[in-house]
C-alpha cells in the first residue's frame, strides 16, 4: 500500500519536473531546520502539507526509506552534501618545526652559536695575541684559525637535529591521534531503513532523505523531522543550553537536531540536513571560518559576540525564534559533535597540549611537570654559577695575576672568551633540563595506546591510560561486562505453575499463550530482533536490547512467531508507548482494540510490577484476585529461588480499559500503571563470561577492589558476584540494595554525609537495584573519601545513558563498545571494544607499565643529569673549560632524551606488574630505591670521570688536555673522557630497565626490539663520532686499546649496579624521595580555576576561605580579558574564558545560560583528551545534562530533582528559565549576600554544586535550609 502511493507520488513528481531533480533545494531545507516548534510546523504545513509530503518531495518513503541504489545515494551526496565536516588541515611538518624551535634553551643555544660564528670570522689584525694574556696564547696556527667556525656550526647542527626529532615526534603523535579519531568514527554506526530493510551504516554514509530509527541513548548524527515517535525526549542542552529535556511529538515539535541526545523513547525520522548544512555543521563552519581568517576578523567576530551578548541581556528570552537563533549561534559554538567531526579532535587536542602543559588532570603529568620545573631551576642556578665563576676566574687571572692592562685591540678576544663561557653555561643548562620528560611521556602513552587497541581498549583520553595504573577500585556493571549479555529465558512461572525449564507450548492454556505472545511481540522495542545465525550451527544473533531478545527467544521457544504479530500491528498503530527508563523500571505499550477499548501490556522488574498486580491468570486461563499474601508466596516460592540461582526475574502483565470509562488520561502514569493482571514471571539467565573469574582474581591480587553495581535484584546480584569471585566465602562484606544504601548514607534531613559513606564503602561489594544516581553517589563518595591513607582512584564501567554521570565522575570511565550507547561512550575515557572485563585488567597492566616506563626513564635521565652537570661545573671551575664540549653535551642530551625515552618507554608490560599494590596519588615518582640507584651510579661515574680528567694523561700516557687555549685542537685526553662518559650512560641504560631493585637487569630484554636496536645504534654512532667526528665534535680518533678501556669502564656500571642492589634501601635513612603529586597548599591561586580538574583540589576546596574567593575574583577579571583574547585566537577553547566569565555575571542570570551552554558542551572536540573536560569536581553532569527523575518525589534525590509532577509548571515559569544551573568553580561560589541566592531553581540541580558549597559557605547553607526546607540550597548556582 505504502509502496503504491509512494510510486504515485514519484511519478507525479517526475512529470512535474522532467530532469528528475529533487523538489526541495538545499537552501529551503536549511532555512526550514532553523525554525523551531510551532513556526516549523506552520512552515511545513504551508510548504509541504506534512512530513509525508516532504518525504515525497525528497523521493523517499516514510515506511521503506530510500531504495539504497548507489546512483541515488551518490546523487543525494552531490546535491545535499555528505555527512561529514571536512577536517581542519593538520599542522604541517614545518609548523611543528617552528613550534619546536620555540624552546627557550634551544633559543639560547642558537643565539650563542650565532655569536660564536660571527666572532670566529672576526680577525683582529694588529694586536699581538700575547698581549691579551696566556689563555689566548698562540697555539693556534693559520689552519686552526680557519676552523674556528666549526664549533658554532656544530651547535647549530645539533640544535637542528633536536628540533627535527621533536617535530617528527609531534607529527607522528598527531598522525596517531588522527588514526585513532577516524577509528572512533568508523565504529560509529546508525540504524536506517533502506529498501524496507533495517540496516546499520556508518554515520558518514547517511544522506538527506534517509529514514533513520532513533532510540534511547543515541546521539543524533544529522538534522531531521520526526515521522513517528514513542515518548521521545531529547536533551538539546548542547545546542540551546536548556537543560530540560524536550518532548518531541508530531503535533507540537518535530525538529530533531544533530548533536542532541535521545534521553528517552524511540522513533523514526527523515533526514533533512547533513554535514556542514546541519545545525551543528553550520556552527562548526562558523568556527572554522573564525580560525582561518585573520585577526581583524576575529576582533569583528568578538565585537559581534559582545553585541549579541548585550542584546541577549536586554531582551528577556520569550522563546521567539530570533532569540533562539542567537542562542544557537552562540551556545552551539561549543557543541561537541563527535560523529561528524572527523579529525578535528586530534587537532584541538594538539592545541591543548601546547597551550596547557601544566593543566593536565593526570596524576603523572602533575608530578612530572613539578619535577621538571624543580630540575630546571636547579640547572639554571648551576649554569649561572658556572658562567659567573668562569668569568671571574678569567678576569682575575688575566688582569690581576698576569697583571695585564686592558688593550682595546684585545676586546674582541675577551668577548670571544665570554661567549665561550656563555656557551659552556648554556650546555650545563641544556643537560640539566630534562626536555626528554614530556617526550618520554608522550612516546610511552602513544605507544601504549596503540598497543592497547590490540587489547580491545580504545583510549579516548591519553591520560586515562596512565591513571588506570593507579586504580584502587573498579565499580563494574554486571550485564554484559561480567556476564555474556546473551540472555535466555530458562525458567517460567505461568498458569500458577513454576517450570524449571522452558515449558512445552501444549502445557500452557491457549488463552494465556495468546496473551503472552501478543504482549511480548508489541511490548518489546521494534528495533529488537532475533536474527538467524551468521554461520551454520551458531547461536541466533540477538539485535537490540538483550532482555527483550530473551523474551522474543522465549516466544520462539514456544513455537510462535512474534514477527507475524508485528506485521499485523506495525509500530505506527501502537496507541501509546511508555519506554523503559531508570525511574519506571518497566515498559508498557497501549493498543486500541477494535471495539474502542484499550489494552495495555507491561513488563518490568518482578518485585516492582507484582506490587501493581491485583489479579493473576490461573491454569484455566481466567484471572483471579491476587492478594498481598499471595504475592508474598510468589516472591518466596518463585522469585527468590530464581534470583538465588542468578536469574533476572521479569514479570509480564496486562490491563484492560473499558469503553464506558472513556479514554484515560495517558499522562497520569501513576493511575495508568496499577490494577494489572499478571500473565507470568520469567527467569532470564545471563551466563558469566568464562574469563571473568580469573580476571577478577588478578585484580584482587593487584590490590584492586572490584565492586558490582547493578540494577538487578539483590539475590541475582549476590549469586553472580559469588560466581565471579567478587564475594569470597568467609569474607566480611556488604551487599546492599539501592534503597538501603540511600537510607544509610543520609542524615535526618535527607542529605548525604561523607562520614556515613565512609562507614559503608570499604566493605561494600555489591550494590543491587541501584539507580544511576546511587552509582554516581558511590563513585563520588569513594573518590572524596579520606578514611584510608591513600586516596582512592576509581574506575567505572557503564553502558547505558544513565551511567553517564558516574562515568564522568570516575577517574577512568570505561564504556562498552558493543552494548554502550553513544552518550556513555561520549562520557567515557576508554571504550572496551569487546565489552569484556578482562580487557580492563589489560588496561591496568598498561597503565602501570606507563608509570614504570616513566620511572625507568627518570632513573636513567637523572643519573646523566647529575653527573653531566657536576662534571661540567667542577671541570669549568678548575680548568676554565668544560671537559664536555657544547656539541658533545648536545649529543649526550640527544641519547639520553630522545633515544632513551624511546627505548625505555616502549618496554612491553609483564604479568609481574599485577603482583604489586597500586601506587597512590601521592606516591613519589622517584622512590627511595630509585634514588639509591641514581646516587650510586652517579658516584661511580663521577669517580671514573674525575680520575680520567685529572690523572688520565698519566694512565694512558697521553698529552694533558687541561688548560688548552681558546681554539686549541681537540685532545685525546678529553676524547677519552667523553667516550667513557657516553659508554657509561649506555650500560646504565640497561641498569635503568629495573626500578624495584631486581637483580637480573637483562630479564626480557629481547622482547623489546626497539630497546636493543637503540642501544646498538647509539653505540655505532658513538664510534663514528669519536673516530670521524674531528673538530666539530672536539674528538680525536682513539686506538683499540683506549676503546677497550673505555668500554670496560662503561661495563663497570653494570657490575656496580649489582653492588648497589645488594645494599638494603631500608638501611639508607638519609635517602629522600622526589616527584610527589602537587600538594594543595602549593597551587598558585590563579591556577585554581583550571586546576579544578586536578583531583587534589577536591580537598583544597574545603580550605578555601571566603576572603580568598573574593580576592580570586579580582584576579579573574584581569585574566578573563586575557583569556577571551587568547580563546578567540586559538578558536578552540572558550571554556576557560567562560568559566571565569561566569564569576562576573551576577548582574544577569541570562549570562549564566550562555556560559552554561558553552560549558555544558565542554568542548567542540570532546572526543579526545582534553584537560578541563575530565572529572572536574563540578562537571559531573555538564555534558550532556543528565536528568534523573525518581518516581518518589519525597526523598530528595542526589540531584535534588524536584518532583516530576510540578516540573512542567516550573518549566514555563520565567524564574526556572533563567536559572539554568551553572555549577560554581571554587572561585565563583558567591558569598551569601550576592544577589537572589535562593530563588526557585530549575528542576535540574547539580549535586556537586550543592556539596561543594556546603564546604564553602556553611552559613549560606543554613540560611538556605531555613528559607526553603524542601530544597536545600536550591539555587546557589544561580547567584554566580
Amino acid at each position: 500500500m505504502a509502496n503504491n502511493s509512494y510510486s504515485g507520488v514519484k511519478n507525479s513528481i517526475m512529470e512535474a519536473n522532467h530532469d528528475g531533480d529533487f523538489v526541495c533545494t538545499l537552501k529551503e531545507l536549511r532555512s526550514l531546520m532553523e525554525l523551531r516548534g510551532a513556526e516549523a510546523l506552520n512552515k511545513i504545513g504551508e510548504s509541504y502539507g506534512d512530513v509525508h509530503g516532504l518525504c515525497g518531495r525528497l523521493k523517499t518513503s516514510p515506511a521503506d526509506g530510500l531504495s539504497g541504489q548507489p546512483a541515488d545515494i551518490e546523487k543525494r551526496k552531490t546535491v545535499f552534501g555528505q555527512n561529514l565536516i571536512p577536517p581542519k588541515k593538520p599542522k604541517t611538518f614545518l609548523q611543528l618545526v617552528w613550534e619546536a624551535l620555540q624552546d627557550v634553551t634551544l633559543i639560547i643555544l642558537e643565539v650563542a652559536a650565532i655569536i660564536s660564528l660571527g666572532l670566529s670570522f672576526y680577525r683582529p689584525q694588529d694586536a699581538k695575541r700575547e698581549d691579551c694574556g696566556k689563555a689566548a696564547g698562540g697555539a693556534e696556527d693559520e689552519h686552526e684559525a680557519e676552523a674556528g667556525w666549526i664549533e658554532g656550526a656544530a651547535i647549530l647542527l645539533s640544535v637542528i637535529c633536536v628540533v627535527l626529532v621533536t617535530a617528527f615526534n609531534d607529527w607522528s603523535k598527531e598522525k596517531q591521534f588522527r588514526g585513532l579519531q577516524s577509528r572512533i568514527e568508523q565504529e560509529q554506526k546508525f540504524t536506517v531503513v533502506r529498501g524496507g530493510q533495517v540496516i546499520q551504516i556508518p554515520v558518514a554514509e547517511i544522506v538527506v532523505g534517509d529514514v533513520a530509527q532513533i532510540k534511547y541513548g543515541d546521539l543524533l548524527p544529522a538534522d531531521g523531522l520526526l515521522i513517528q515517535g514513542n515518548d521521545l525526549k531529547i536533551d538539546e542542552s548542547s545546542l540551546t543550553g536548556e537543560s530540560d529535556h524536550v518532548k518531541k511529538t508530531q503535533e507540537k515539535d518535530l525538529m530533531l537536531l544533530s548533536g542532541t541526545h535521545v534521553m528517552e523513547g524511540s522513533g523514526k525520522m527523515v533526514v533533512t540536513a547533513v554535514g556542514v548544512n546541519s545545525q551543528t555543521g553550520i556552527i562548526f563552519t562558523l568556527l572554522g571560518a573564525a580560525e582561518d581568517e585573520d585577526d581583524d576578523d576575529e576582533d569583528e567576530k568578538k565585537k559581534e559576540k559582545e553585541e549579541k551578548k548585550k542584546q541577549r541581556k536586554n531582551k528577556k528570552q520569550d522563546g521567539s525564534v530570533e532569540n533562539r537563533k542567537k542562542a544557537k549561534a552562540q551556545d552551539g559554538a561549543a557543541m561537541e559533535m563527535q560523529p561528524l567531526n572527523s579529525d578535528e579532535g586530534a587537532d584541538a587536542e594538539e592545541k591543548k597540549k601546547t597551550n596547557l602543559p601544566k593543566k593536565e588532570k593526570s596524576v603523572l603529568q602533575g608530578k612530572l611537570t613539578k619535577l621538571a620545573v624543580q630540575i630546571g631551576k636547579a640547572g639554571l642556578v648551576m649554569s649561572a654559577i658556572t658562567v659567573i665563576i668562569l668569568v671571574v676566574l678569567f678576569v682575575v687571572d688575566t688582569f690581576w695575576i698576569q697583571n695585564l692592562p686592558w688593550v682595546k685591540a684585545c676586546t674582541p678576544i675577551y668577548i670571544q672568551f665570554v661567549v665561550k663561557f656563555f656557551i659552556i653555561g648554556v650546555t650545563v643548562l641544556v643537560v640539566a633540563v630534562p626536555e626528554g620528560l614530556p617526550l618520554a611521556v608522550t612516546i610511552s602513552l602513544a605507544y601504549s595506546v596503540k598497543k592497547m587497541m590490540k587489547d580491545n581498549n580504545l583510549v579516548r583520553h591519553l591520560d586515562a591510560c596512565e591513571t588506570m595504573g593507579n586504580a584502587t577500585a573498579i565499580c563494574s556493571d554486571k550485564t554484559g561486562t561480567l556476564t555474556m549479555n546473551r540472555m535466555t529465558v530458562v525458567q517460567a512461572f505461568v498458569a500458577e505453575k513454576h517450570y524449571k525449564k522452558v515449558p512445552e507450548p501444549e502445557n500452557i492454556p491457549a488463552s494465556i499463550l495468546d496473551f503472552l505472545i501478543l504482549g511480548i511481540a508489541v511490548n518489546c522495542a521494534y528495533t529488537t530482533k532475533i536474527m538467524p545465525p551468521e554461520k551454520e550451527g551458531g547461536l541466533p544473533r540477538q539485535v537490540g536490547n538483550k532482555t527483550e531478545c530473551a523474551l522474543l527467544g522465549f516466544s520462539n521457544d514456544l513455537k510462535r512467531d512474534y514477527q507475524t504479530i508485528r506485521n499485523e500491528i506495525p509500530e505506527e498503530k501502537l496507541h501509546k508507548v511508555y519506554t523503559f527508563n531508570s525511574a519506571r523500571k518497566s515498559m508498557s505499550t497501549v493498543l486500541k482494540m477494535a471495539d474502542g477499548s484499550y489494552r495495555m501490556f507491561s513488563k518490568g522488574a518482578s518485585e516492582i510490577l507484582l506490587k501493581k498486580c491485583y489479579k493473576i491468570l490461573t491454569a484455566s486461563g481466567e484471572p483471579k484476585v491476587f492478594r498481598p499474601r499471595d504475592r508474598d508466596d510468589v516472591v518466596k516460592k518463585v522469585i527468590e529461588p530464581m534470583a538465588s540461582e542468578g536469574l533476572r526475574t521479569i514479570c509480564l502483565a496486562y490491563r484492560d480499559f473499558a469503553v464506558k470509562d472513556g479514554e484515560p488520561d495517558w499522562d497520569n502514569e501513576n493511575d495508568i500503571l496499577t490494577g494489572l493482571t499478571c500473565i507470568c514471571v520469567v527467569g532470564i539467565e545471563d551466563p558469566v563470561r568464562p574469563e571473568v573469574p580469573d580476571a577478577i582474581r588478578k585484580c584482587q591480587r593487584a590490590g584492586i577492589t572490584v565492586r558490582m553495581v547493578t540494577g538487578d535484584n539483590i539475590n541475582t546480584a549476590r549469586a553472580i558476584a559469588s560466581k565471579c569471585g567478587i564475594l569470597q566465602p568467609g569474607d566480611d562484606f556488604l551487599c546492599l540494595e539501592g534503597k538501603e544504601f540511600n537510607r544509610r548514607i543520609r542524615n535526618e534531613k535527607g542529605e548525604i554525609e561523607q562520614e556515613r559513606i565512609d562507614k559503608i564503602w570499604p566493605k561494600l561489594r555489591v550494590l543491587a537495584r541501584s539507580s544511576p544516581t546511587d552509582k554516581h553517589t558511590l563513585v563520588k563518595g569513594i573518590i572524596d573519601s579520606t578514611v584510608v591513607e591513600q586516596r582512592q582512584v576509581v574506575a567505572v564501567t557503564g553502558d547505558g545513558t544513565n551511567d553517564g554521570p558516574a562515568l564522568k565522575k570516575a577517574d577512568v570511565g570505561f564504556a562498552m563498545g558493543i552494548a554502550g550507547t553513544d552518550v556513555a561512550k561520549e562520557a567515557s575515557d576508554i571504550i572496551l571494544t569487546d565489552d569484556n572485563f578482562s580487557s580492563i585488567v589489560k588496561a591496568v597492566m598498561w597503565g602501570r607499565n606507563v608509570y614504570d616506563s616513566i620511572s625507568k626513564f627518570l632513573q636513567f635521565q637523572l643519573t646523566v643529569n647529575v653527573v653531566a652537570v657536576i662534571v661540567a661545573f667542577t671541570g669549568a671551575c678548575i680548568t676554565q673549560d668544560s671537559p664536555l664540549k657544547a656539541v658533545q653535551m648536545l649529543w649526550v642530551n640527544l641519547i639520553m632524551d630522545t633515544f632513551a625515552s624511546l627505548a625505555l618507554a616502549t618496554e612491553p608490560p609483564t604479568e609481574a606488574l599485577l603482583l604489586r599494590k597500586p601506587y597512590g596519588r601521592n606516591k613519589p615518582l622517584i622512590s627511595r630505591t630509585m634514588m639509591k640507584n641514581i646516587l650510586g651510579q652517579g658516584v661511580y661515574q663521577l669517580v671514573i670521570i674525575f680520575t680520567l680528567l685529572f690523572a688520565g694523561e698519566t694512565m694512558f700516557d697521553i698529552d694533558n688536555g687541561r688548560n688548552a687555549p681558546l681554539r686549541a685542537p681537540p685532545s685525546e685526553h678529553y676524547t677519552i673522557v667523553f667516550n667513557t662518559f657516553v659508554l657509561m650512560q649506555l650500560f646504565n641504560e640497561i641498569n635503568a630497565r629495573k626500578i624495584h631493585g631486581e637483580r637480573n637487569v637483562f630479564d626480557g630484554i629481547f622482547n623489546n626490539l626497539i630497546f636493543c636496536s637503540i642501544v646498538f645504534g647509539t653505540f655505532v654512532i658513538q664510534i663514528i663520532i669519536v673516530q670521524f667526528g674531528g673538530k666539530p665534535f672536539s674528538c680525536v680518533a682513539l686506538s683499540i686499546d683506549q676503546w677497550l678501556w673505555c668500554t670496560f669502564l662503561g661495563f663497570g656500571s653494570l657490575l656496580w649496579g649489582q653492588v648497589i642492589s645488594s645494599i638494603p634501601t631500608s638501611r639508607l635513612k638519609f635517602l629522600k624521595t622526589a616527584g610527589h603529586g602537587t600538594q594543595k597548599e602549593e597551587i598558585p591561586d590563579e591556577e585554581l580555576e583550571e586546576l579544578d580538574d586536578m583531583d587534589e583540589i577536591d580537598h583544597a576546596e574545603r580550605e578555601l576561605r571566603r576572603g580568598q574567593i573574593l580576592w580570586f575574583r579580582g584576579l579573574n577579571r584581569i585574566q578573563t580579558q586575557m583569556d577571551v583574547v587568547s580563546a578567540f585566537q586559538s578558536g578552540t577553547s572558550f571554556q576557560g574564558a567562560l568559566r571565569r566569565q561566569a564569576s562576573n555575571s551576577s548582574q544577569q542570570q541570562h549570562d549564566i545560560r550562555v556560559v552554561n551552554a558553552f560549558r555544558s558542551s565542554i568542548s567542540l572536540y570532546e572526543g579526545l583528551e582534553k584537560p578541563e573536560s575530565r572529572t572536574s569536581i563540578h562537571n559531573f553532569m555538564t555534558h550532556p545534562e543528565f536528568r534523573i527523575e525518581d518516581s518518589e518525589p519525597h526523598i530528595p534525590l542526589i540531584d535534588d530533582t524536584d518532583a516530576e509532577d510540578d516540573a512542567p509548571t516550573k518549566r514555563n515559569s520565567a524564574s526556572s528559565r533563567n536559572a539554568s544551573p551553572a555549577p560554581p568553580s571554587p572561585a565563583s561560589a558567591a558569598p551569601p549576600s550576592a544577589g537572589p541566592a535562593f530563588s526557585p531553581a530549575s528542576p535540574n540541580q547539580n549535586n556537586n554544586a550543592v556539596e561543594s558549597s556546603n564546604h564553602l559557605l556553611p552559613e549560606a547553607t543554613k540560611v538556605g535550609e531555613t528559607a526553603m526546607p524542601g530544597s536545600p540550597l536550591h539555587s546557589l548556582e544561580t547567584s554566580l
